[in-house]
């Protein structure tokens, strides 16, 4: 360990963030760094101001000099809060190349893995630059997630890919309890799987596509996901509305994002209401903030950049979609819509007095967004204007939905938050933040629904959301 130890962490001293004109990168634990180049990112994809492979490259750096405890966490922390499913089991896979990380990974991975397919992809990661033997510690966990699935879930994936379920079971040898799980292993190697009753099956079985639609979903057996994702498919064939509406009013999942539904929306208008309802009721365990809130989405020019080279979403949209989240969980609120000028370098705000609930809420902000203008953010300037314009309030939280690409210097112009607590939730992917040490709260990094639940916590409430 004393090599490991006599690694120094490497601190962002000069760097500054909004493309090198913005504020200074905050110098950050190694923890600190892992943490958010983990849970803001999507592996592999090219973000604004950093690619996906330098966000990859600097996971690998970080993971050795983090304690092996917190590189667990944060791996389940990705999985089972974020969502995310390639980045567990990349930070899986580099633990194994680790000593003192190694003895975690028989722990770790039969919790991360919740989908059949993730196994092969575990040995995909693990053989990206080459095969080579699995060690013990990966070959017990993997054994270990086989008994997570049943037959069900082993023939949904069970496909014709590089690395097959049983190429996976013939490395890992995972012991079955009882006489079905050796039956059932032995048809995992004669590739013998019963056919899943899948929509995916379904649907390429040549069957009247309105009829399989509604006979799967009469069954319940579409799942929450292949429901919102297939919405338009069912409009297009003329499921019956009826039958559509009770498929969205079934979906039940804490593991769908808010983008999951803002998505169903964009491609089914028509079912808004319902879409809606559905998101409101998957998080309706998500902990109410007491008191006074004020939140500040940011409105300028980089919140329109894509969170990654294939998403079809902006920063934009996870921040409208957690400030919809967020003001149906507040007691009571305040909406401020910030941008700026960035050759006069003054802020822009507006103080949206009646704000609408749900997606509207989305349409609302996009609206001061136009009338903003498309600069940057100016956080100390549009702190000051809320105080102004509150003046006679009192605030219990302040949460300001930001990517860290703060035009004001910090030497001159550091934020003065005037909340009794203040949060700053970063949307975007970057690993570096702004130095706002001894500012903020807390820096919240990624936009999964789940930031609701650390402000609780944080303050102090019981955790009841479960995941």
């Amino acid at each position: 360990m004393s090599k490991l130890n006599s690694t120094k962490s490497q601190l962002f001293f000069d760097d500054r963030l909004a493309g090198g004109m913005g504020a200074l990168a905050a110098k950050q634990s190694d923890v600190q760094s892992l943490r958010r180049a983990v849970m803001a990112n999507l592996l592999w994809e090219d973000i604004a101001y950093m690619d996906g492979q330098s966000v990859s490259d600097e996971i690998c750096r970080l993971i050795p000099l983090c304690a092996p405890e917190e590189v667990y966490n944060i791996a389940l922390q990705a999985r089972k809060e974020q969502k995310l499913r390639h980045t567990p089991l990349f930070i899986a896979v580099e633990m194994c190349k680790h000593d003192e990380h190694r003895k975690y990974v028989r722990q770790l991975l039969p919790q991360i893995i919740t989908r059949a397919d993730m196994l092969s992809d575990f040995m995909a990661l693990y053989w990206h630059d080459g095969k080579k033997p699995l060690c013990k510690q990966a070959q017990f966990g993997l054994a270990d997630a086989f008994y997570n699935f049943d037959e069900y879930q082993f023939a949904k994936y069970d496909r014709d890919a590089p690395i097959k379920l049983r190429d996976v079971m013939f490395i890992c040898h995972p012991k079955p309890r009882n006489d079905e799980e050796t039956a059932l292993y032995k048809r995992i190697a004669e590739r013998k799987l019963q056919t899943p009753d899948t929509w995916e099956v379904a649907l390429s079985s040549g069957k009247n596509k309105k009829d399989e639609w509604t006979r799967l979903i009469t069954e319940n057996k579409l799942g929450a996901l292949a429901t919102l994702r297939n919405l338009r498919n069912m409009k297009q064939v003329e499921v019956d509305r009826h039958v559509i509406g009770h498929a969205i009013s079934s979906i039940r999942s804490h593991m769908l994002l808010p983008f999951d539904f803002i998505k169903a929306v964009r491609e089914t208008p028509e079912f808004e209401h319902q879409i809606e309802l559905a998101m409101l009721e998957s998080y309706k365990q998500l902990p109410q903030l007491k008191g006074n809130t004020l939140m500040i989405v940011d409105v300028s020019g980089s919140m329109n950049a894509n969170l990654s080279m294939k998403s079809t979403y902006t920063r934009l949209d996870a921040a409208c979609a957690m400030a919809i989240l967020a003001i149906n969980q507040c007691e009571d609120f305040e909406l401020v819509a910030t941008a700026g000028n960035d050759s006069d370098r003054v802020c822009s705000s507006e103080h949206i007095r009646y704000p609408k609930y749900g997606f509207d809420l989305l349409k609302q902000i996009k609206e001061s967004e136009n009338r903003l203008g498309g600069g940057g953010i100016f956080t100390r300037q549009c702190l000051e204007w809320c105080k102004e314009q509150f003046a006679d309030k009192k605030f219990d939280r302040i949460i300001i939905f930001s990517d860290s690409q703060d035009c004001d210097f910090p030497d001159k112009r550091t934020p003065k938050p005037f909340g009794e607590r203040n949060y700053i939730c970063d949307v975007s992917a970057n690993t570096k933040g702004i130095n706002y040490k001894g500012v903020w709260t807390a820096e919240i990094s990624g936009f999964s629904e789940h930031f609701l639940n650390y402000i609780s916590v944080a303050e102090g409430n019981t955790n009841n959301f479960e995941h």
